[in-house]
């Protein structure tokens, strides 16, 4: 039998998800990964992006200095590459820019998609065509959603039909996650509709819905990591784990679920965790208008003139997600613009 992909050095496969808690800051962006290899977890990830490639500057100006301050060189991630590969632990990216695949994919043993990227089929049609395992995050998305992009990993590469290929992790993108928001029931209805690995991606605070997660039956588990959030003001870092309490939860994994202690008021809040089993967008992420801000639409990558023809190469795929769904990208090859635009601004179609 050939080896799983989802197991690690202590059972399921652990992710600790450095992510922008550097904000920017290289030396710092050493210091935590040389904390999470210390750790133990199986694999470290970081994001990859510019933020002309994430983000319209014409439709979303602050999301785009936002992205831009995060940025860090080629250089510098290759850096941070190899220091995880020279410990023996394992390096992982959320590659939000296609370009930067051809020089970070050496470094790579399996690809994740995010939460805001599930409705992304340009961009995830890349990824399938490598065949490498794929960790894909369901925030912002309902069981119909979830089950179409399946679909269509599969459809690109018969590959991802084995479970050991492809991986759904359980997530709500508001951050922190309410306890009433977790939903880890529905673990085991991705399981039962999609029939492969399932897992989950944590942005609850604590380590509480990770090990209900593991519980529930969820083989990957990703949760943010940080040094310490005392002081600190960027939110992801609200919702990460120290290097102590990493240690800890690996430790729960290393157990048996049903040898996993949890006290009476663990217990009293685990059942709040629990849920609903039905996916679907929670109210956090409806309200925060993440399902608009986190997804990409399709717009034009350079001028284009009222009434010139789209062809695939005048296309860039940004969030946030006004205008045209990134899903629509094959329907309006050959359609004519409807007035003059500008690149980046969002795309109209004559009738």
């Amino acid at each position: 039998m050939s080896k799983s992909n989802w197991r690690g050095k202590n059972g399921p496969l652990l992710i600790a998800e450095i992510g922008g808690n550097h904000e920017g800051d290289f030396e710092y962006a050493k210091k935590l990964v040389k904390l999470a290899i210390e750790t133990r977890v199986d694999i470290i990830k970081l994001q990859l992006y510019q933020g002309k490639t994430l983000v319209s500057p014409f439709e979303s100006k602050d999301r785009f200095e936002h992205f831009k301050k995060f940025e860090l060189t080629k250089k510098e991630h290759i850096y941070l590459a190899q220091m995880c590969i020279d410990s023996k632990t394992k390096y992982l990216s959320s590659i939000w820019d296609l370009d930067m695949l051809d020089w970070v994919d050496d470094f790579l043993e399996y690809y994740k998609i995010g939460s805001g990227d599930l409705t992304a089929y340009p961009i995830i049609k890349e990824f399938c065509k490598k065949g490498k395992p794929i960790i894909i995050s369901t925030g912002l998305s309902d069981l119909e959603d979830i089950k179409k992009s399946v679909d269509f990993i599969q459809n690109q590469n018969p590959i991802y039909k084995n479970k050991n290929y492809l991986a759904i992790l359980q997530c709500t993108s508001s951050y922190p996650t309410l306890d009433e928001e977790v939903n880890l029931r529905v673990i085991q209805t991705l399981k039962n509709e999609t029939k492969m690995t399932i897992g989950y991606s944590n942005h609850n605070i604590g380590s509480l819905a990770l090990r209900g997660a593991y519980l529930c039956g969820a083989e990957v588990f990703e949760f943010h990591f940080t040094d310490t959030r005392e002081g600190k003001s960027f939110r992801d870092h609200k919702i990460s784990l120290t290097p102590t309490e990493t240690k800890d939860l690996i430790n729960d994994f290393k157990k048996k679920p049903n040898e996993i202690k949890i006290n009476k008021s663990e217990t009293d809040r685990l059942a709040i965790l629990m849920g609903n089993k039905e996916k679907k967008p929670t109210k956090g992420e409806i309200s925060s208008n993440n399902l608009i801000s986190f997804r990409r639409a399709i717009y034009s990558n350079k001028f284009l003139n009222k009434g010139d023809k789209l062809k695939e190469e005048d296309l860039v795929f940004l969030r946030p997600n006004h205008g045209i769904d990134s899903r629509e990208y094959k329907k309006i090859i050959g359609k004519k613009i409807k007035k003059n635009t500008q690149p980046f601004e969002k795309l109209e179609l004559e009738s």
